[in-house]
C-alpha cells in the first residue's frame, strides 16, 4: 500500500499535472499486454491513468500458451466486458494490439472511442522470421509469437485497415544488436518503426524508447493521455525532458 501510494504520488504530480487532462470517471481504459509480458509492465501506465479519473482493466493473460486467434477470443471480449456501458479506450503493447485487431475484424459492431498501440508489429517482425524456428525462441514466445512474421500470408499481414481511432507510438531505441541486425530500418529491438505503420490510423510518432520497456517512458505516457484526451500527440513533448520540464510545460 505504501509503495502504491507513492507510485500513484509520482504519476499524478509528474506525468499527468502538465498537461492537465481530466476524464469523466465513467471513461474506462482497458490495457493489454505484448508477448511474454504481464499485467505489470502496465503499472505505471495505470497509475497516471488513474490519476486523470479513468477506471482501468489491466487483465493478465497466458500470452505464450496459445494462438494470437485463441487468445483474441478469450482475453478481449472479457477485458472489454468490465467497461459495462461506459466509453471505452484502450492502450494496448506490441502483440497486444495485434489480439485487439483480430477481435475488431470479428466485431466490427463494437465501439471504441479511442486505441493508442505501444510498437505495435501491424506488419510483423523480421525476427520471428530469422528465429522463429529455434526451439529457444518457441519456448520463450509459444505458438502465438511464430505467427508474427513479416510473410504476406503472416497473421498480421491478413489484417485489415483499422476502423477505429488510432495512435501509434513507435520506438527507435535498441539494445539487442542481435535482432536489429536482422530488422531492416529503424527499430526497437523487436519490431522496426515502418511495421508500426497502419492504414486507416489517424496518428503516429516515433520516440527514442525501447520496445520492451517503452510503456514506463514518462513522455510516452504523456503522449498516450494526451491521445486519449485529444485524439492527437502533443508536439510540445520532447524525449529526455527532465520531471521538472515536463512539470511546466504547460
Amino acid at each position: 500500500m505504501r509503495l502504491r501510494s507513492l507510485l500513484s504520488l509520482i504519476a499524478g504530480v509528474v506525468l499527468c499535472a502538465p498537461i492537465q487532462l481530466h476524464a469523466a470517471q465513467k471513461d474506462c481504459v482497458v490495457l493489454l499486454h505484448g508477448l511474454a509480458r504481464t499485467k505489470a509492465s502496465f503499472t505505471f501506465m495505470q497509475i497516471a491513468l488513474e490519476e486523470q479519473g479513468y477506471r482501468v482493466v489491466r487483465p493478465n493473460y497466458p500470452s505464450t500458451k496459445f494462438s494470437v486467434e485463441e487468445l483474441s477470443r478469450t482475453v478481449v471480449p472479457r477485458a472489454l466486458a468490465q467497461c459495462g456501458s461506459a466509453p471505452t479506450y484502450a492502450v494496448t503493447h506490441s502483440m497486444g494490439g495485434i489480439l485487439l485487431r483480430v477481435w475488431l475484424e470479428d466485431n466490427p459492431e463494437l465501439h471504441l472511442k479511442r486505441v493508442v498501440m505501444l510498437a505495435p508489429p501491424n506488419h510483423g517482425s523480421e525476427v520471428v522470421d530469422r528465429f522463429g524456428d529455434w526451439w529457444l525462441f518457441d519456448r520463450l514466445n509459444g505458438p502465438a509469437g511464430a505467427e508474427l512474421g513479416t510473410d504476406v500470408d503472416s497473421l498480421p499481414s491478413s489484417l485489415p485497415p483499422v476502423q477505429f481511432e488510432l495512435g501509434v507510438i513507435a520506438g527507435r531505441r535498441s539494445f539487442n544488436p542481435l535482432f536489429s541486425s536482422v530488422i531492416p530500418g529503424t527499430d526497437d529491438g523487436k519490431v522496426s518503426v515502418q511495421s508500426t505503420y497502419v492504414a486507416g490510423m489517424q496518428a503516429h510518432i516515433t520516440l527514442p524508447v525501447t520496445h520492451t520497456y517503452m510503456m514506463n517512458d514518462p513522455v510516452v505516457i504523456a503522449q498516450v493521455l494526451s491521445f486519449l484526451k485529444h485524439a492527437r500527440f502533443d508536439s510540445s513533448l520532447r524525449w529526455g525532458q527532465s520531471l521538472r520540464q515536463i512539470l511546466n510545460a504547460r
